[in-house]
C-alpha cells in the first residue's frame, strides 16, 4: 500500500504534486520513494522535524494572537516541487520584474521620466506612503537600490504562476527556506536525492558577495554589519542566521554610530568604520535625524553618511514606493516602459480604488473581493469578501470611502494546495 493511496485534490484549485489522485509524471520517483512509508513511520518523521525546529529555535513571532507570539516554523514532510521548466520561466520573469522595478525606483528619484511621459498615474505614485521626496536626487553607493528582493507567487487553479505582490524594503523568510531544505535532508534523504534538487546552501555567500560588490570603497575586506531592531523583532531568527552563516557582526543601533559623516561600530579593539548596512530595521526607523524622531532603534546622523556615500544600505530607503500595492497593477507598464517588453509573469487582476470605477465596482462587491490596504503586510488591513460578515463589510465600506487611495481590491484566487 502507497502512502499516497486515496489522496485527492481539492476541486478547483491546482495540486502540485497529484492530478486526479496519481502523482505527476515529474514528480513519481518523490512520491514513490515517501510513499513507501507506512502512516506510523511518517508521522515519526514529521515528529522528529518539529522537534529538531523547536530545539534549534527556528521561530518567528505573530503580535496579534492572542495564545502567545513565539510559533515554530511550519514544517512538512512532503515537499513543493518547482520542475526545472517552471523554475526556467520564473527565473527569467523575477529577473525581468525586478530589473524594470530598480529602473523605476531609480528614475522616481531622479529625472522622473515615466511621470512626466505619463506612463504611470503620477498622484497614484508620488502619493505613495512610502515614496520619500526628501531622498530625491540622492545616488546609493554601487548605485543599485534593491539587492534583496521578495516576490510572493502564487499558482492559481489554472497551474499559472502568478506575481501576488512585491517585497523591496525588507524582505524576510529565506532562513527559513534554508532551515527546511536542512531538515528535509535529514528526514528525507531518499525523496530528495529521487528529486534530484538543485542545492540552496550558496545563498549566505551569494548575499555576502552581493553586500561586499556595493562597498564605498575598494577593500579585499570590506566591514558589512547586519543591523537588527534586536531580539524582539519578529524575524530576529532570521537576522541572527544570516549572520552568523555569513560571517558577519549582528549589530543593533547602539552599537553604531557617526563621526564626521562616517559610521563606525564599536569593537572590543575599537572603533571600525563600516563600509555596508544590511539593513533589516524599518526605514521609518532608521535615522531620528531624517524619519521618526522618537526612534531608538536608529542611528543619528546615518542618512547623512548615506547621503555622503560613505556608507551603503541594503535595500536602499525609498524601495517602498514600488511595492505599494496601488502600484502593483501598474508593474507590466513598468517593464514595458523601461524594458521594451512585455511582462513574462502573470499578475492577479486589481481594482485601484483610487479610480472612480473600480471603487464603484468594490463597494457593490465587496463580498466577491479580497480588500487590501496598499501599506500592510502579513494579512493586516484586508478583508477577505467572501468569509466576512456584514459588519466587517459595512466598516470596510467606510474606510475605501474615506481614503480610496489606501485600497485595493482582487479577486479571491484559489491557491495551489499540496499532500500533507
Amino acid at each position: 500500500m502507497n502512502l499516497f493511496d486515496g489522496y485527492k485534490n481539492l476541486d478547483n484549485t491546482y495540486d502540485e504534486l497529484c492530478e486526479n489522485g496519481r502523482a505527476r509524471v515529474e514528480f513519481e520517483r518523490v512520491t514513490a520513494s515517501l510513499g513507501n512509508k507506512s502512516l506510523e513511520e511518517f508521522a515519526r518523521c514529521q515528529s522528529l522535524a518539529e522537534l529538531a525546529l523547536l530545539n534549534q529555535g527556528v521561530t518567528f513571532s505573530v503580535y496579534a494572537d492572542s495564545h502567545g507570539t513565539e510559533k515554530i516554523f511550519p514544517f512538512c514532510l512532503v515537499p513543493r516541487i518547482i520542475s526545472a521548466n517552471d523554475w526556467t520561466l520564473l527565473e527569467a520573469g523575477i529577473t525581468q520584474r525586478v530589473k524594470a522595478l530598480e529602473l523605476f525606483i531609480d528614475d522616481l528619484y531622479t529625472e522622473q521620466r515615466i511621470i512626466k511621459d505619463n506612463a504611470v498615474p503620477a498622484d497614484l505614485v508620488l502619493g505613495a506612503k512610502h515614496f520619500m521626496p526628501q531622498l530625491k536626487g540622492l545616488k546609493p553607493p554601487g548605485g543599485v537600490r534593491i539587492h534583496i528582493s521578495g516576490i510572493d507567487l502564487i499558482r492559481s487553479p489554472d497551474g499559472v504562476f502568478r506575481v501576488l505582490e512585491d517585497n523591496l524594503r525588507t524582505p524576510s523568510g529565506v532562513s527559513y527556506v534554508l532551515e527546511n531544505r536542512r531538515l528535509s535532508k535529514r528526514v528525507i534523504p531518499d525523496a530528495l536525492d529521487a528529486a534530484r534538487v538543485h542545492t540552496v546552501d550558496h545563498y549566505p555567500a551569494r548575499l555576502a558577495s552581493a553586500l561586499r560588490s556595493v562597498a564605498p570603497t575598494a577593500s579585499a575586506d570590506p566591514c558589512i554589519v547586519v543591523l537588527t531592531p534586536g531580539p524582539y523583532n519578529s524575524a530576529y531568527f532570521e537576522h541572527s542566521y544570516l549572520a552568523r552563516t555569513m560571517g558577519l557582526e549582528l549589530v543593533q543601533a547602539a552599537d553604531l554610530f557617526v563621526d564626521d559623516d562616517s559610521v563606525y561600530v564599536r569593537t572590543t579593539r575599537g572603533p571600525r568604520k563600516v563600509d555596508v548596512i544590511y539593513r533589516r530595521t524599518d526605514e521609518a526607523y532608521l535615522d531620528p535625524e531624517v524619519f521618526r524622531p522618537d526612534s531608538m532603534l536608529g542611528v543619528r546622523g546615518l542618512m547623512r553618511a548615506y547621503a555622503k556615500g560613505t556608507v551603503a544600505l541594503a535595500n536602499a530607503p525609498g524601495n517602498g514606493v514600488a511595492d505599494d500595492k496601488a502600484v502593483y497593477p501598474f508593474v507590466p507598464d513598468i517593464v514595458r516602459y523601461y524594458l521594451g517588453e512585455e511582462a513574462k509573469l502573470a499578475q492577479v487582476p486589481t481594482y485601484v480604488c483610487l479610480r472612480d470605477d473600480d471603487r464603484k465596482y468594490v463597494l457593490e462587491n465587496l463580498d466577491k473581493l479580497v480588500v487590501k490596504a496598499v501599506d500592510e503586510a502579513g494579512g493586516y488591513g484586508m478583508l477577505m469578501g467572501p468569509s466576512s460578515s456584514a459588519a466587517e463589510r459595512a466598516e470596510f465600506r467606510e474606510r475605501i470611502i474615506a481614503s480610496p487611495r489606501r485600497y485595493i481590491a482582487q479577486p479571491r484566487v484559489e491557491l495551489s494546495t499540496c499532500p500533507t
